[in-house]
C-alpha cells in the first residue's frame, strides 16, 4: 500500500529564481524486494513499512544572479556571475530488523535468492532512544530492548518500524558565462556536492539491524564527503 502528497512553490524573478518542494509519503508491504522472504504460513505477519520508505522530503532548486558586475562598475569580468544550488532535508530510510538463525524453523534462512528470512529479533517495548545524528558514536537505536526468541518462536518484532539518521545536504555550484563573440563564449563553473561536508548517514543498509551480529545497532554507512570539482567550457 503506498500513499502520498506534495506540495509545491515556484517564483521567477527578473535576477533570482526557486523551487520548493514536499512530498509526504507511506509504503506498506509483506516483502520490499526478493531478498526479503515472506512467512509461508501467515504473510500478513510481515506486514510492516517498505524498506524504501521515506516519510518525509523538502527538496529546493534556486538560482541567483550576483549583481558584482553593478557593484564593480559594469566591469565584463565581474559581470554574469550566477550562484545556484540545491539543498535536501529529509527523514531517514527504515531500519530492517532480522534474525538469520532460522529460530522459527520455518526453513527461510538465507538461500542465495533471498537474502534475509522471515525471523526477527524479539522486541521489548521500551524507550528506544532513536539517535538521528550519530556522529556522536552511539548506537542508532537502544539494542538492548532487542534479543533472540526462543527456539520454535518467531520473533515478536516487527521488520520494519522506526528510522534511522535523515538527510540534511546542500549542494552548490558558482558560474560564469563570458560571451568572447556573437558565436563563441566561454563558461566557467566551480560546484561542490555537501558543501559543508555534513556526514550524511543515510540509506536502508546504513545502519545494522541483525541481531546476531556484534555490530548489531551500530551505523555502518555514509555518503561522500564533500566533493570539490571545476570545468571550464568553450562554445563556438
Amino acid at each position: 500500500d503506498v500513499c502520498s502528497s506534495d506540495l509545491s512553490l515556484r517564483h521567477a524573478g527578473k535576477r533570482s529564481e526557486f523551487l520548493l518542494g514536499y512530498t509526504y509519503g507511506k509504503s506498506l508491504d509483506q516483502s520490499s524486494s526478493l531478498a526479503e522472504a515472506v512467512n509461508p504460513l501467515n504473510p500478513s505477519l510481515d506486514r510492516a513499512i517498505s524498506a524504501f520508505d521515506l516519510r518525509h522530503n523538502f527538496v529546493a532548486s534556486y538560482n541567483w544572479q550576483l549583481p558584482l558586475g553593478k557593484i564593480s562598475g559594469g566591469s565584463r569580468w565581474a559581470a554574469g556571475w550566477s550562484l545556484s544550488g540545491i539543498s535536501r532535508l529529509s527523514t531517514g530510510m527504515p531500519v530492517t530488523l532480522y534474525n538469520n538463525n532460522d529460530t522459527s524453523l520455518l526453513g527461510t534462512i538465507p538461500n542465495g535468492i533471498n537474502n534475509n528470512g522471515v525471523d526477527t529479533p524479539d522486541y521489548a517495548p521500551g524507550n528506544l532512544q532513536a539517535n538521528t545524528d550519530p556522529r556522536n558514536g552511539k548506537p542508532a537505536f537502544n539494542t538492548s530492548l532487542f534479543s533472540l526468541p526462543d527456539l520454535g518462536h518467531l520473533g515478536t518484532s516487527s521488520r520494519r518500524f522506526f528510522y534511522g539518521p535523515g538527510v540534511l545536504n546542500f549542494d552548490l555550484a558558482l558560474h560564469k558565462n563570458v560571451r568572447l563573440s556573437e558565436s563563441r563564449s566561454l563558461e566557467l563553473r566551480i560546484e561542490a556536492f555537501n558543501v559543508f561536508n555534513h556526514a550524511q548517514f543515510y540509506g536502508s543498509a546504513a545502519v545494522n539491524g541483525n541481531v546476531t551480529s556484534t555490530g548489531f545497532g551500530q551505523v555502518v554507512g555514509a555518503d561522500a564527503p564533500r566533493q570539490v570539482q571545476a570545468a571550464l567550457r568553450f562554445s563556438f
